[in-house]
């Protein structure tokens, strides 16, 4: 969805951005349903190519303030795809060992090989971003990093990868609401952290850091994608949409079978 793409050498505004926007899709939240259940079809169908023809590689990689739904968007946008072929993985604090070394190391051992579909809630872009919000680097080093993420995104890329970027676009206001929420709803209770109101703290620096961050990557070849999340039936049908446009601008055929299947019998 290009109305959601950010172009080459632009650069991004958040404040600019509504997260309740719904462009291309003139409907309301019951319409989205059953175009949301054609698209994870469709997506599913473009997957089981993908795995079949063991060729192409997709990562697609996610990102969001808290509660941004980044959980959400994974489990409502892959519902219907095969998990064969299929990983997820999630970027968490690092540790000690992964602090021993560059910080793209723990990184690259999970992108993906040929006919895997991964996805990264969250990514090597933490690394230009908490890290930034609380002065662990400075501008100077930030601005390495943003090179050596465009090199190294050019990398996979040049041996086969294609970069699919998503930030799930929230308002502050729409971050108070979920964040009661799961203190109101006991199911909910588990996912609630004191410290997200510590790191709400820091909700304009975090917005700099972002527009920085994907200003500075988002590139022909590995694109970031601002998707207003306020409204998540939107968000799911703007992401899957994302999605199939990326996979469906790949040359993905099934395999042509073996020569006289024809004239083999099962017997």
């Amino acid at each position: 969805m290009t109305a959601h793409r950010v172009e080459p050498d632009s650069t991004v505004d958040l404040s600019k951005i509504d997260t309740r926007a719904t462009p291309d899709f003139d409907g309301d939240k019951e319409d989205s349903y059953p175009v949301l259940d054609e698209r994870r079809r469709r997506l599913a169908e473009l997957q089981d190519v993908l795995y079949a023809q063991n060729r192409h590689r997709v990562l697609f990689v996610l990102q969001a303030m808290d509660t941004g739904g980044k959980d959400g968007t994974i489990r409502h946008v892959f519902r219907d795809v095969d998990p064969i072929g299929v990983r997820m993985h999630n970027f968490k604090k690092p540790s000690e060992r992964e602090l021993a070394h560059d910080y793209l190391w723990r990184v690259h051992p999970h992108v993906p090989g040929d006919g895997e579909l991964v996805v990264f809630n969250r990514s090597h872009y933490e690394d230009v971003l908490v890290v930034r919000v609380h002065d662990w680097i400075d501008d100077d080093l930030a601005e390495k990093r943003f090179r050596h993420i465009r090199e190294f995104e050019r990398m996979l890329v040049d041996e086969g990868t294609t970069i699919v970027k998503v930030f799930l676009h929230i308002s502050k206001d729409e971050q108070a609401e979920r964040l009661r929420a799961r203190l109101d709803e006991p199911d909910k209770n588990w996912k609630f952290s004191t410290g997200d109101l510590e790191e709400r703290k820091f909700w304009d620096d975090y917005q700099r850091v972002y527009e920085d961050a994907i200003s500075e990557t988002s590139t022909k070849d590995a694109p970031w994608y601002v998707v207003p999340a306020d409204r998540k039936w939107y968000r799911n049908l703007a992401v899957s949409q994302i999605l199939i446009d990326t996979m469906e601008g790949l040359d993905l055929r099934y395999p042509e079978p073996e020569e006289g299947l024809d004239d083999v019998v099962v017997e």
